[in-house]
């Protein structure tokens, strides 16, 4: 399975319309996002893609972890880190919020050295994406995700 790293931001009149415009900067706009916490299948590959190719019709499911940050006050950020282990599985962790890009790297960072501790795996080198966002004209929105595989129907 391959796992894609994608990542948008924008700024909007509203939250949800800010929010749809980042996930079109992303080109996951058309998908119903199905969250899943942050594990990474041993048979996965994981690459930062930026801009999602076509992954499937629209309305589709894709499975996600999702970083997202909103404001209508302030610049947000967005980060997602991930690690793989010689064993094959890895980590996904997230973290968002109205901070500096630099600050929200590392708590995503500290959080996934944290979730590697937990496991008896051999991890190699984590590496991560981090997106800001300012509200030019309305709201702005922040977002990075791991997208898993390709859509799939919901029923």
């Amino acid at each position: 399975m391959e796992i894609r790293i994608v990542h948008g931001t924008a700024s909007a009149p509203t939250e949800m319309s800010s929010y749809d415009a980042a996930l079109a900067a992303a080109n996951v706009h058309n998908y119903n996002l199905v969250p899943v916490s942050s594990v990474i299948p041993a048979d996965a590959s994981v690459e930062a893609v930026g801009t999602a190719p076509d992954l499937g019709p629209v309305g589709y499911g894709l499975t996600v972890v999702q970083a997202c940050a909103t404001s209508a006050d302030e610049p947000v950020s967005a980060a997602l880190a991930w690690i793989e282990s010689e064993e094959g599985p890895g980590l996904f962790y997230e973290a968002a919020g109205a901070e500096p890009p630099e600050r929200v790297r590392e708590r995503a960072e500290r959080g996934l050295e944290a979730g590697a501790e937990l496991r008896e795996w051999t991890f190699g080198e984590g590496e991560s994406v981090v997106r800001r966002a300012a509200p030019d004209e309305g709201v702005a929105t922040a977002v990075v995700l791991a997208v898993y595989g390709r859509g799939r129907p919901l029923w």
